[in-house]
């Protein structure tokens, strides 16, 4: 069941800003509401796929749920920036539908998904080429591989006289390609009739401007709130955008961190372990709270450095909360003065030509013996206190 000629919103747009700043306007044709349909579950094909498949189940579980549609407007004019231009829309649609509270938009769990549909126009003509259209994209690299890939293709077909055919095509994750699907219908084709069971869908004026009242900071709006709390530069903000960091941020810094430390985290460890992982920050199995704790555990002197990081690989790994991993593995910085002493003399004693240089004015080579000591505890000592006993076993 779908929305037909009267669609529940029409004739919109969403201002969006590409990777070096400049601006863009995507008009939106309507959003209009359906009834999912039942869930297919290939077999056989790579990454669930239908491409390669031997069979598909059919689960209804999820049909007649509610979801909206949003058809943009032919987005004319955008070149060789296309795929760029369509990253950076769904991006900030994503956004902005996460911030009102409608979805939880996991693009991985389907509860957002895309279907590009793209034509190529040579220079010079005025009409519309021969479109075709990917569906079911679920992440927002693989939004703009696949309008890249199906760019490509579709030049290739016309330097080469290969006639284009209106089709869907099915995004292939594994390489970033695109595979022929079925033919695309026509508006005719799908034979739309009315529901007589289905009443009208009214939003009173009074209504509407009710929820628009309790509508949230719009994310823009709040981007350059933040911005100029935080002291950040165009470009720095953009970095936090596009790598999924930005919400990760405020909210650890909502749960009772620095903006900084948080920045620091999420920016660069937790980044490389979502690299090394194959997904993105959100897809972490770590949570703001948990990464604010961190912070809160170091700032007490309670961790260093080095040991947060074990802890943070710890929830990552399932092991627990942060204090359940910091306890089990027995990270939290040694404070017994006895223990860190007895490992400086040690270390001392080792180092007589260290000891030599540093009075003789080299006052850098203590470097080494706060090392040796950070080894003999396992890293769990307080490089500021291993400092200071150092500084006063030398004089």
């Amino acid at each position: 069941i779908s929305q037909y000629d009267e669609p529940i919103a029409h004739d919109g747009y969403l201002d969006i800003v590409l990777d070096d700043g400049t601006p863009c306007r995507v008009e939106i044709e309507r959003a209009h509401m359906e009834e999912d349909t039942a869930k297919l579950t290939h077999l056989g094909g790579a990454g669930g796929r239908i491409r390669g498949a031997t069979a598909s189940l059919v689960d209804a579980n999820r049909a007649g749920i509610p979801l909206i549609e949003i058809v943009t407007k032919p987005i004319e004019g955008a070149g060789a920036r296309a795929p760029e231009v369509a990253r950076a829309y769904v991006t900030a649609l994503r956004e902005l539908v996460k911030a009102l509270g409608v979805s939880d938009v996991r693009m991985d769990q389907g509860s957002m998904r895309v279907d590009s549909n793209l034509s190529l126009r040579p220079i010079g003509t005025t009409e519309f080429g021969t479109r075709t259209e990917s569906k079911n994209i679920n992440s927002l690299k693989s939004v703009e591989q696949a309008v890249r890939f199906e760019m490509q293709r579709q030049a290739a077909c016309l330097v080469n006289g290969v006639e284009i055919v209106q089709e869907t095509r099915h995004y292939q994750e594994t390489d970033g390609t695109t595979a022929k699907g079925r033919p695309k219908e026509t508006m005719a084709d799908y034979r739309y009739f009315n529901d007589p069971d289905l009443p009208p869908v009214l939003a009173p004026a009074e209504w509407v401007e009710e929820i628009r009242a309790t509508l949230p900071e719009m994310p823009w709006i709040r981007r350059a709130r933040i911005q100029e709390e935080w002291g950040l530069k165009d470009e720095e903000m953009r970095d936090l955008v596009n790598a999924g960091a930005l919400e990760l941020i405020i909210a650890t810094v909502e749960a009772g961190a620095g903006a900084t430390e948080s920045r620091s985290w999420w920016v660069a460890y937790l980044a490389q372990k979502a690299n090394e992982a194959g997904t993105d920050l959100e897809g972490l199995a770590i949570t703001p709270a948990q990464v604010a704790r961190v912070i809160a555990l170091i700032g007490e002197g309670k961790l260093t450095n080095k040991l947060a990081r074990q802890a943070v690989d710890g929830v990552l790994a399932g092991e627990g909360d942060i204090d359940e991993v910091v306890a089990a593995r027995g990270l939290e910085v040694v404070r017994d003065d006895g223990a860190i002493e007895k490992a400086v003399e040690d270390a001392l004693a080792a180092n007589p030509d260290i000891v030599e240089k540093y009075r003789a004015g080299n006052k850098k080579v203590t470097g080494a013996i706060v090392g040796q000591v950070m080894k003999t505890t396992r890293g769990k000592a307080d490089p500021a206190q291993v400092n200071k006993i150092i500084a006063e076993k030398l004089g």
